[in-house]
């Protein structure tokens, strides 16, 4: 796949899914939403390791500087 996020991207990606799983297995969320931030944390922390995100794909979003 194609690169197309920074690493500024891939870094604020990295904290967000951090924060998100720490507060689940802190118990903070749970339930449902629990779940659903857990599925976004996995999400997140995959796309920023790849450096590519399929979301940016279809709009031609890139914050990749080296095109």
């Amino acid at each position: 796949m194609k690169k197309n996020m920074s690493s500024a991207d891939s870094a604020v990606r990295i904290v967000v899914a951090v924060v998100l799983a720490v507060l689940y297995f802190t118990g903070t969320l749970s339930g449902t939403l629990g779940i659903v931030g857990l599925v976004v944390a996995i999400v997140l922390l995959l796309t920023a390791l790849s450096k590519s995100c399929l979301l940016y794909m279809p709009f031609g979003i890139s914050t990749c500087k080296s095109e």
